[in-house]
């Protein structure tokens, strides 16, 4: 956990909040065109999340917030528009992916550290515990079970799958986001040196990054670590299965709703409902539950969908991308970029979000 190292931005026009002031003046003799606010009166027990919609850790912080019933505002930094990698970023969270949480004069950047900083700083009779109180026999259960579904590798699963859409079945993804990825990939590399030249006293963070970055594109590209990472998710499934039915005979004739670890909601299943989310959108489902080989899983898949933390968080899932596309467009507009590039962007995000359109209707109704 760090304290507040009252970052300003550089060469960054648009400048997310600070942990003391809402606005975030622009600052080093910038000029900003726009009228901003007056800054409100700092308050400690503010809660701010950097995040970005699509980034599964995001997701589930997310979903903790929301179970918990914490009022907390959002800050979306796209990974679309390579926001993550700008200087003002790597300096809020040292270098770290999102999310990335203020609260008050706090900052926390590691996505582990931050749920259990919630857990242990906001408790009450109106607050949802998510984490059994240690005394409590569910208690190393639950911490068991995230620990399981934590170390899956997430990144690994959702990059592969998308460039290798042939171990997939009715993928959510359209076909030709392979080839955009794979563009988007090799680019990369190529921006974090440029950056780096640009901002030399982030030299070790940006060649830190791009070293994780070069090593994600040889694994994630790799058929068969794929099948072989996709092989231990089977068994992990396999161990869930097999823990549903466990508390469907201890409670066998009790008037109760199961989940994972009891009859209470807990950590164990923001992580698990959160990875279900992830496969189907993957198209993975198919493969690991809804061929009736894991029909506990797929109870608790058709249950936890409908809670009301979820379904704020994540929503429809025939609409993800389109959520992830439409947000950009805008934003690229507003932050004024040269007008023919603007004008390319936001064609291809319509173009895009049409094809998406199309896709989801001939998909649900065709």
């Amino acid at each position: 956990m760090a304290s507040s190292n009252n970052v300003t931005p550089t060469n960054c026009s648009w400048w997310p909040i600070s942990a003391t002031d809402e606005d975030g003046k622009i600052t080093d003799g910038e000029e900003c065109e726009e009228p901003t606010a007056e800054p409100r009166p700092f308050n400690k027990d503010r809660l701010v999340l950097y995040h970005w919609t699509q980034s599964f850790t995001s997701q589930k912080v997310r979903l903790v917030i929301n179970e918990k019933g914490l009022v907390c505002e959002e800050r979306d930094v796209s990974m679309p528009l390579q926001e993550h990698k700008e200087p003002w970023f790597m300096r809020l969270n040292l270098g770290e992916e999102v999310p990335v949480l203020l609260h008050g004069e706090t900052i926390i950047s590691d996505y582990n550290q931050i749920i259990d900083y919630m857990e242990k700083k906001f408790v009450g009779d109106t607050v949802a515990q998510l984490v059994p109180d240690v005394d409590s026999p569910l208690h190393e259960r639950v911490q068991q079970y995230r620990r399981l579904l934590d170390e899956l590798p997430m990144d690994a699963y959702t990059h592969g799958c998308i460039l290798h859409p042939e171990l997939t079945a009715d993928s959510m993804i359209p076909k030709y986001a392979t080839a955009e990825i794979r563009r988007h990939l090799a680019n990369a590399a190529t921006e974090l040196m440029k950056l780096d030249h640009e901002e030399p006293q982030l030299t070790e963070p940006y060649l830190s990054k791009q070293k994780k970055l070069m090593a994600k594109i040889l694994d994630h590209d790799n058929v068969n670590y794929l099948k072989k990472i996709l092989g231990d998710l089977a068994m992990v499934l396999d161990q869930v299965e097999a823990e549903l039915e466990k508390r469907k005979l201890e409670y066998q004739g009790q008037k109760c709703e199961l989940w994972l670890c009891g009859p209470e909601f807990t950590l164990a299943d923001v992580c698990l409902g959160a990875l279900l989310h992830r496969l189907k959108f993957l198209g993975l489902s198919k493969k690991y539950w809804e061929d009736g080989s894991r029909a506990n899983l797929q109870s608790f898949f058709v249950r936890v969908q409908k809670r009301y933390a979820f379904r704020k968080v994540l929503g429809d899932i025939h609409t993800t991308l389109l959520s992830a596309v439409l947000p950009n467009a805008f934003r690229m507009v507003k932050k004024k970029p040269p007008s023919f590039f603007g004008a390319s962007f936001l064609m291809g995000s319509l173009g895009g979000m049409g094809y998406f359109a199309y896709w989801y209707l001939k998909k649900k109704y065709m």
